[in-house]
């Protein structure tokens, strides 16, 4: 499907049936699978076929919607995992380990802060934080001989900030390591982040392609153009012998498009088991299918409701790359020229208190930790995720006590907008 446009990759892509075969992906719901020798199976443990054997390693539903959203992003090869996390996880240990430093962005996710920053730094990996505004002479600053990946978030969640992606990429292709590019807020839909020099991707799935709310997931694309052998004395787990598969090294045997995505499932998702599951990927696809046609219309409600927000007098500021007035506006139409997400940030005047009595009064948009969901969804933090830091503690974390995150859905934005409306006169 490759030839194709996203919009038909959205619908068609990682599945063909044959004559008489079910027109929907088959729900593969077995944990095992049959052969007719040991010989057989014993082909697959040693990589030496390909195939399924035990669900906790390949799934073939799971494989087939991995294959879509490879495809929608223009990759080489893809996994499904249990959870956002585990693919944020999985694509930076495939490469670092103890001993090793990675260069990631400052502006990210805060659940994948405390991953890299506490539980990576226990299992020996460092990391160094950086602006996504800093200059290359500080991004260049950042790192050292042991480095051996540099990660950001396209548009980054919930700060809003937009990855100048071709700037972390030359930096880390200057260094000999690959770029990895959490690509969740934007989507295939929006960007592509391996046109503009982008390594590894991943996705929580859990947002905007599932885009119901309904099931939990992840997915890593390798786009199967960084040369591993190149810099083999960086990466040893894959330009090196695996005892554990009788001495295979992955770079050679799967080049360039399969090293990566091999040794990650046949290693990580085989001791970490953070796999998905057939019928969460089944719904995942129900998502995709939609996706091209949900993202345009989150954009478009997004839009109007920030500039709505940025004229409204109660309205102390407003964070939405869309809007001409963001110091991200130029860098978003560089990279996402149709569209950037639904989430928009503001501030309401009269702080903490004042936010609290706007959340309070919404009656369209429901209170919720999440977002990218067909119906709209508003979090104060200050309130709920963050109640327990006072306003200088919130400032210091980049949590002001008067913002407001509101993840717009696909209802009638004058609705929306009438509903934040009547809540900002109560506020």
């Amino acid at each position: 499907m490759s030839d194709y446009r996203i919009e038909t990759k959205c619908v068609q892509s990682g599945y063909t049936p044959g004559n008489g075969e079910p027109r929907q992906i088959p729900i593969i719901q077995s944990t095992t699978f049959k052969y007719a020798t040991g010989e057989d199976m014993g082909k697959l443990f040693d990589l030496e076929a390909s195939g399924y054997f035990y669900s906790r390693l390949q799934n073939p539903t799971c494989d087939m919607v991995a294959a879509k959203i490879c495809d929608m992003e223009g990759g080489s090869a893809a996994m499904l995992t249990a959870s956002g996390q585990a693919a944020n996880f999985f694509a930076v240990f495939n490469i670092a380990s103890s001993g090793d430093h990675v260069v990631s962005s400052s502006s990210i996710y805060g659940g994948t802060y405390n991953l890299f920053s506490v539980t990576m730094k226990k299992m020996g990996v460092e990391f160094t934080f950086v602006s996504p505004d800093c200059t290359e002479e500080e991004l260049n600053a950042a790192f050292r001989p042991n480095t051996k990946a540099v990660f950001g978030e396209t548009i980054a969640n919930p700060a809003l900030t937009v990855l100048d992606i071709e700037k972390f990429a030359n930096a880390a292709h200057a260094h000999g390591v690959p770029l990895i590019v959490d690509n969740t807020f934007a989507t295939p839909v929006n960007c592509r982040p391996f046109e503009w020099g982008a390594d590894i991707v991943t996705h929580s799935t859990t947002k905007y392609m599932d885009g119901h709310g309904a099931t939990l997931g992840g997915c890593v694309v390798d786009a199967g153009k960084f040369d591993w052998m190149a810099h083999a004395d960086k990466f040893p787990g894959l330009c090196t012998p695996d005892d554990s598969y009788h001495g295979i090294t992955y770079a050679e045997k799967f080049g360039l498009g399969g090293a990566f995505i091999t040794k990650a499932t046949a290693q990580l998702m085989r001791d970490f088991g953070s796999m998905a599951s057939p019928m969460s990927a089944y719904m995942l696809n129900l998502g995709l299918e939609s996706l091209h046609v949900r993202m345009a219309r989150h954009c478009e409600n997004a839009q109007a409701i920030a500039e709505f927000l940025e004229k409204h007098d109660k309205v102390a500021w407003v964070n939405y790359a869309g809007l001409p007035s963001s110091p991200y506006h130029k860098v978003a139409m560089k990279y996402m020229p149709h569209g950037t997400c639904g989430v928009v940030g503001f501030g309401i005047k009269g702080g903490r208190d004042a936010a609290s009595r706007f959340m309070a009064a919404l009656k369209l948009a429901a209170i919720e930790t999440h977002v990218a969901d067909a119906r709209t969804c508003c979090l104060h933090p200050a309130s709920t995720t963050h109640r327990q830091m006072n306003d200088e503690e919130l400032i210091a974390a980049g949590v002001p006590g008067d913002l407001v995150r509101l993840s717009c859905g696909l209802e009638s934005k004058e609705d929306l907008i009438a509903d934040i409306a009547q809540a900002l006169e109560k506020a």
